[in-house]
C-alpha cells in the first residue's frame, strides 16, 4: 500500500513594518517568489499600525526594523512578544550591532537579521524560525561569541549583556549609590543635559520608566557589587 503524500507546509503569514516605503516594496517583490513559503498579509509604517494588524491578521511572524522612523521596534518587539507570545518577532535590520542584538533576544526576537541578506537566506532563515530556532546573522553571532567569552573573563562592562554602553553603565552606578543627576554630571565632568540622555537610554533598554525601576534592575541582576 503506497505510504500517503505528506501536505506541503502552510505559507507563513507575515506582517512587515518599517518607515521606509522603498524597504516594504523590496520586501514585497524578494519575498513574492517564495509563495510555497510565505505570505504578505499586512505592511505598516509605524508602531501601532502595525499592532493594530497583528490584533486583526494574527501573523505568524512580523518582520521589523530596529528603529521605525522615532519610534523603537525593540518596544514593538516587546508589546507583541508580551501580548501575542505565539506570534515570533524578528528584527530586520542594518544595525550590525551586538547591543541592539542583546536588547532584541531580551524583549523576545526570534531573529536578528541584517537586510543585506537576499530571498533565499531569508526565507531559509524563516524556515528555522518556524522550527523553533533563533535565528542571529552569522557575522553578528561570531563578534557575539567573542563577547561572551570576553565578558567571562570580566574583560566588558556590567549590564553589557543588557545592551548598555559603557557610559549607561556607569551613569547607572551612580543612579543606583543615590547620586542625583546634578552629582552624575559632576563625577562624570559632562552636562546634566548629557546624563539626561543617557538615563532615557538606559531606561529604554532596560524596559523601565524611572529610576527606581532601573534600580530596581541593577540590583536584580546584580550588576554593581
Amino acid at each position: 500500500m503506497t505510504a500517503p503524500i505528506p501536505e506541503p507546509p502552510v505559507p507563513q503569514r507575515l506582517v512587515i513594518v518599517d518607515d521606509h516605503e522603498m524597504v516594504l516594496h523590496g520586501l514585497e517583490s524578494m519575498l513574492g517568489h517564495f509563495p510555497g513559503d510565505v505570505e504578505i498579509v499586512g505592511r505598516a509604517t509605524n508602531g501601532s499600525a502595525a499592532l493594530r494588524l497583528v490584533s486583526d491578521e494574527r501573523p505568524d511572524v512580523v518582520l521589523c526594523d530596529v528603529r521605525i522612523g522615532k519610534e523603537s521596534g525593540l518596544d514593538l518587539c516587546r508589546q507583541i512578544t508580551s501580548s501575542y507570545p505565539g506570534i515570533k518577532v524578528v528584527l530586520l535590520t542594518v544595525y550590525d550591532d551586538e547591543h541592539y542584538l542583546f536588547q532584541a533576544l531580551r524583549v523576545g526576537a526570534s531573529g536578528y537579521i541584517l537586510k543585506r541578506i537576499d530571498g533565499h537566506e531569508l526565507v531559509g532563515h524563516l524556515r528555522r524560525i518556524r522550527e523553533g530556532e533563533t535565528v542571529v546573522d552569522q557575522g553578528l553571532a561570531g563578534r557575539v561569541a567573542l563577547s561572551a567569552a570576553r565578558l567571562s573573563r570580566g574583560e566588558f562592562w556590567s549590564g553589557v549583556h543588557l545592551g548598555l554602553t559603557q557610559r549607561e553603565s556607569e551613569v547607572l552606578e551612580l543612579l543606583v549609590s543615590g547620586h542625583s543627576n546634578k552629582a552624575v554630571a559632576g563625577k562624570l565632568v559632562v552636562s546634566e543635559d548629557t546624563v539626561k540622555t543617557h538615563i532615557r537610554g538606559l531606561y529604554r533598554k532596560l524596559g523601565v520608566a524611572d529610576r527606581s525601576g532601573a534600580i530596581a534592575v541593577a540590583l536584580r541582576e546584580g550588576l554593581f557589587r
